[in-house]
């Protein structure tokens, strides 16, 4: 039986590994399989592996390899930033900063936070979800340790205006942290222009392996290790390294800012295809800001109907996407990023996310601009709320 073609519009969700990225892990697998810890060959060879890696990602982010702790993945990086400057900076004061639409990797260490007695600030963001930097100004009190902004949101791909936040925390004299997962493959990563003093990257966001991430640390900041046990990672992340996946993540940040450009351009006139076309289907807006968005991110809300509907309908076509409405744990809220942006919720539930990648072609988009009127229209007719 021939299996049918798949139309993968999820790349905000992960990436496929790159064949050059697959070509430089292979060998940590099944022939230089050596712990980086360990003094005979097989092993210095790993640890000069991981040495090369960070090296890599250093060269990236515009920073010294020491500044570059490797980690188990994007949120592993993002409960570091958050816990382990917070606990190294409890005498200092007891109030944090954050957004309202940030990843749950974000918002569920301050909400965790908030329960142990800290002040948490939830910074609102305007109806296209932009921070405006004069409400952090307002925000920032005199015992503000810490904060933590998105770079780029996952769900409606809206871009922080993140340098500028950076200059008010650094002005301001407070620690702050930028998730930038979502951005690393398509804008600028470079530390000293963002004004951070951490920032998260991980690799499966990047065309890299996936249980893979790294933090930056500026030099000088004290953190306080969250995984304790062995001496790795300047002893802020025990646990033998997977040296595989870290040389993969380095390969492909290497390759992802070599052709960030190049990507950038392309995908952002296959985004704009995309949106216009879609945006022709009645009763259907986009969320997010039209322009300051990312390039390969495309979020709708089709009134009337549940997103989860439309991602079945499309999976049955081959079509991979991914709803904005409640999936995690059978509630029946929509999601909390489209709240923040004001989003009525009966409109809020019917929300579509498709994001481009590499591979996407035009062609593949025109299936996906032909067949989905048809489906929001059939899940209208028996949909009781349309």
């Amino acid at each position: 039986m021939q299996s049918k073609k798949i139309i993968y519009l999820d790349h905000a969700a992960t990436t496929h590994v790159l064949p050059e990225v697959l070509e430089k892990m292979t060998p940590y697998f099944t022939e230089k399989y050596g712990n980086p810890s360990s003094l005979y060959s097989i092993g210095q060879e790993a640890k000069h592996a991981v040495d090369e890696a960070r090296k890599q990602v250093a060269a990236a982010l515009n920073c010294e390899p020491k500044e570059v702790v490797f980690t188990g993945s994007g949120t592993e990086s993002d409960n570091l930033a958050i816990f382990g400057i917070v606990e190294a900076y409890k005498d200092k004061g007891k109030h944090i900063i954050t957004s309202a639409i940030e990843h749950h990797a974000v918002l569920y260490p301050f909400q965790k936070l908030e329960k142990m007695g800290y002040e948490v600030t939830y910074i609102d963001v305007d109806k296209d979800g932009i921070i405006d930097p004069s409400q952090v100004v307002k925000a920032i009190r005199d015992d503000t340790i810490f904060m933590s902004i998105m770079y780029a949101n996952n769900e409606v791909g809206v871009i922080e205006p993140i340098e500028e936040i950076g200059k008010i925390a650094r002005s301001k004299g407070v620690i702050f942290h930028t998730d930038a997962c979502q951005a690393a493959g398509y804008l600028n990563i470079n530390v000293q222009d963002l004004n951070v003093d951490l920032l998260t990257i991980n690799g499966g966001k990047i065309y890299g392996p996936k249980g893979v991430g790294a933090l930056y640390m500026k030099n000088g900041l004290n953190i306080a290790p969250q995984t304790l046990g062995g001496g790795q990672e300047y002893e802020l992340r025990a646990g033998t390294e997977n040296v595989a996946a870290i040389v993969g993540m380095g390969e492909a940040l290497t390759l992802a800012v070599r052709y960030r450009d190049e990507e950038f351009k392309k995908q952002t006139e296959l985004r704009d295809y995309l949106i216009e076309n879609i945006l022709k289907i009645p009763d259907s807006k986009l969320n997010g800001h039209p322009t300051k968005r990312l390039p390969n991110n495309t979020n709708f809300c089709f009134y009337g109907i549940e997103g989860e509907s439309i991602l079945l309908r499309l999976d049955q076509l081959g079509i991979c996407g991914s709803s904005g409405s409640a999936c995690t744990s059978g509630s029946l809220e929509p999601s909390h990023v489209l709240q923040a942006l004001k989003i009525p919720k009966e409109e809020a539930h019917g929300s579509l996310r498709l994001t481009l990648g590499k591979k996407t072609t035009k062609e593949e988009l025109d299936t996906v601009i032909n067949e989905l009127p048809t489906i929001i229209k059939d899940l209208r007719e028996i949909s009781p709320l349309y």
